[in-house]
């Protein structure tokens, strides 16, 4: 059944990346618990307009959990205290009435701050370009099952995709690393037929892009795995080290 909760919201503003932010506490009443977070985002933010007040920035857009786009920590937990889900697919229920709300961006150099809890994540999209791609011609669209693929490499690959490129693992890490990510992008296009082409390329290109943008290596806290909302194992990690360890011998 759905309740009614009020809700006291201390929410990290700040005007620009050059401006120096700062906690500001707003009331969130009346909030129906079946709402998401992003929804009750979105009636504190009517409310300051309606008050002629700035409202609050932050990122989305599917708001179904799909294209990695919202983030943000709520008490110090990357998308919130709910394990496996995005901050769009977090609803009220899981939180209590009266309950205070710490709520900041992504906290990482390379992810600098464009507004409140929006964060420049284009650093991703710049590993992306590195190498997360299959550049080679591999001709017309084959008929589906024409390229064999064992079953486990077939699995692994579909675990690996599902990476949604939001940006919590490196928000989480004490070190700020991005390598979950890394691993999930070159894992999947590296363990398939297609793929495998260019896997000492890619595996040394992402990883040198990830360092030139500032993130930081694993450093075995594992916080990247517990905070992911697509659940990806830290394993693939293991696996970006010997792609990189074996192309780094072949180059």
């Amino acid at each position: 059944m759905n309740k009614i909760i009020n809700l006291t919201l201390k929410v990290w503003r700040q005007k620009n990346a050059q401006s120096q932010g700062r906690f500001e506490t707003y009331k969130a009443e009346g909030i129906d618990t079946a709402m998401s977070f992003l929804e009750m985002l979105d009636v504190v933010n009517e409310r300051l307009t309606k008050e002629g007040r700035e409202p609050i920035a932050f990122d989305h857009d599917c708001r179904e959990g799909i294209c990695g786009a919202c983030g943000a920590v709520i008490n110090g937990r990357p998308h919130g205290p709910l394990k496996g889900t995005t901050l769009c697919q977090l609803h009220m229920r899981h939180f209590k009435d009266g309950q205070t709300l710490v709520i900041e961006p992504w906290r990482a150099g390379g992810f600098p701050v464009l507004k409140d809890l929006a964060v420049d994540r284009s650093a991703f999209d710049r590993v992306m370009q590195a190498g997360g791609f299959i550049s080679v011609k591999t001709g017309q669209a084959c008929d589906t099952n024409a390229v064999a693929v064992p079953k486990d490499k077939a699995d692994t690959a579909m675990d690996t995709a599902e990476c949604i490129g939001c940006g919590a693992c490196v928000a989480a890490c004490p070190n700020a690393s991005a390598m979950l990510f890394v691993a999930a992008k070159v894992v999947h296009l590296n363990i398939l037929p297609q793929g495998e082409v260019e896997k000492d390329r890619r595996a040394l290109n992402m990883v040198k892009q990830m360092d030139a943008e500032g993130f930081g290596n694993c450093s075995n806290a594992y916080q990247c795995e517990a905070a992911c909302p697509k659940e990806i194992s830290v394993e693939h990690i293991a696996r970006l080290n010997k792609y990189h360890r074996q192309a780094t011998r072949q180059d």
